[in-house]
């Protein structure tokens, strides 16, 4: 569920215009009469020029990406655009998920989709309308990711995409002030983190978690994230990806001892939920408010990925001394360094020369360097410079990503068929939290996987 999570990801608007006018002096070459220099473009060519020029061309570009993170997207593509001739038309859409389909179907496709689920490519893959990715694009991610990002856009052995951002999923967030004065200690295992729940708990002056899963008809996503970090970190990778690809049945053991881990937390109305209610509160609670309680004392912790920076209110400072900071959801054995995340990846339905020289450039550290360097994005391209990024946890979470060391692994929601992970895991989490037991949830959702 990336579309929902990133829109999140806002930027303050005077801090946009900040930037853009920075990226309009990219490179000090801005157009200047009295020097005879007005017709040359503001940005410094140079780096462009393998992308080759393209004069009078258009590539369209589709994307679940809106309102300001739009802006901030198109101003990544602008010296490109300038320097190669290339005029992006960019058009960003809540319905993406249901739309991309509809218009490959009726023959009218953009030049490029970014999709935002792994298996919402693979879809369109099936449907033989997405291209096969350029050998520009597949040496870039050869060079510039890891085997598991390359996976991501590739199907049945075929590579199809390039990744573009990325956001870590299983940050716990504090207010590390509380945790100072109470004498709390960061867990280092799931063990020590329940134990510092039970301890809070006792302690009775606040409750140890708040949580919000309402998210219009997505409602329940947040509650995967929780089932897929414990997935990860106690039955380990290979049952992950195992589950992600129905090797083993929804239902497997290892599945239902996830949700029952989790639910040990978010079923107990003496753990949840903070500030807020009742154990069914969280489904009524916006997924983008639920952590507010952390700020008033309310709640000790609150599970939600690196985006949730963008969630507190303004002028909250997001530092390991400021009002909150993050850790990440520890594993079975202290080190552990699994973690789970999202992105996009990039994909094509027209081959024309301009549409390659986009998608390679979209490929590129030049362009994550330039996304990244406005906020809000992160990126597992190992060209972009973590220095750029414009807070501490943007460049922890670039670290984890870019680190040989880290076990990553993608939101199994958004890898699962559409049918499951995008439909009945939602709604088999909200069944949960209702109070319906794990193994009828579990059973539902198997039934539901295509045949």
């Amino acid at each position: 569920m990336a579309t929902i999570r990133t829109k999140k990801a806002l930027l303050p608007i005077a801090a946009l215009s900040v930037l853009t006018l920075a990226l309009s002096a990219c490179g000090g070459g801005a157009a200047d009469d009295s020097e005879g220099g007005g017709n040359e473009p503001a940005a410094d060519c140079a780096a462009y020029d393998t992308y080759g020029t393209f004069e009078d061309t258009e590539v369209s570009v589709y994307a679940t990406i809106v309102d300001t993170e739009a802006e901030l997207l198109e101003n990544s593509w602008a010296d490109f655009s300038e320097c190669t001739g290339v005029e992006v038309v960019y058009e960003g859409s809540k319905e993406f998920e249901t739309q991309i389909g509809v218009r490959s179907q009726a023959g009218n496709p953009p030049d490029i989709a970014i999709f935002p689920q792994p298996g919402l490519l693979a879809a369109e893959v099936a449907g033989g309308n997405v291209l096969p990715a350029p050998s520009e694009v597949e040496a870039l991610v050869d060079e510039n990711w890891s085997e598991d990002w390359k996976g991501y856009g590739t199907v049945d052995d075929v590579f199809y995409g390039a990744p573009m951002l990325a956001n870590i999923k299983g940050y716990v967030w504090y207010d590390p002030a509380v945790f100072t004065e109470m004498g709390w200690e960061i867990p280092e295992t799931l063990d020590e983190m329940m134990t510092l729940t039970e301890d809070i708990a006792a302690d009775g002056t606040m409750k140890p978690w708040c949580a919000g899963f309402e998210s219009g008809e997505a409602t329940g996503w947040p509650g995967t994230d929780w089932v897929e970090d414990y997935v990860l970190r106690q039955a380990g990778p290979e049952v992950y990806d195992q589950w992600v690809n129905h090797e083993i049945p929804f239902n497997d053991p290892q599945i239902a001892e996830a949700f029952d881990s989790v639910g040990e937390i978010l079923k107990s109305e003496e753990f949840v939920n903070g500030g807020i209610g009742d154990v069914r509160s969280i489904l009524s609670t916006p997924f983008a408010d639920a952590g507010q309680p952390v700020l008033d004392g309310t709640c000790a912790m609150h599970h939600q990925a690196s985006f949730q920076a963008a969630n507190w209110p303004e002028g909250t400072t997001v530092a390991e001394d400021g009002d909150v900071w993050a850790f990440m959801t520890p594993g079975v054995e202290a080190g552990s360094s699994a973690v789970t995340g999202g992105g996009e990846i990039i994909g094509a339905y027209a081959d024309r020369p301009e549409v390659v020289a986009f998608q390679t450039f979209m490929a590129s550290g030049e362009f994550a360097n330039a996304r990244v360097s406005q906020g809000s994005g992160i990126s597992a391209n190992l060209a972009l410079d973590p220095s750029v990024a414009t807070s501490d946890l943007d460049r922890q979470s670039i670290e984890l990503l870019q680190s040989e060391d880290t076990v990553f692994r993608f939101d199994a929601s958004d890898l699962m068929p559409g049918a499951v992970g995008a439909n009945s895991f939602w709604s088999g989490i909200v069944e949960w939290i209702n109070g319906t037991e794990t193994e009828e949830v579990l059973d539902t959702i198997e039934g539901t996987w295509p045949q």
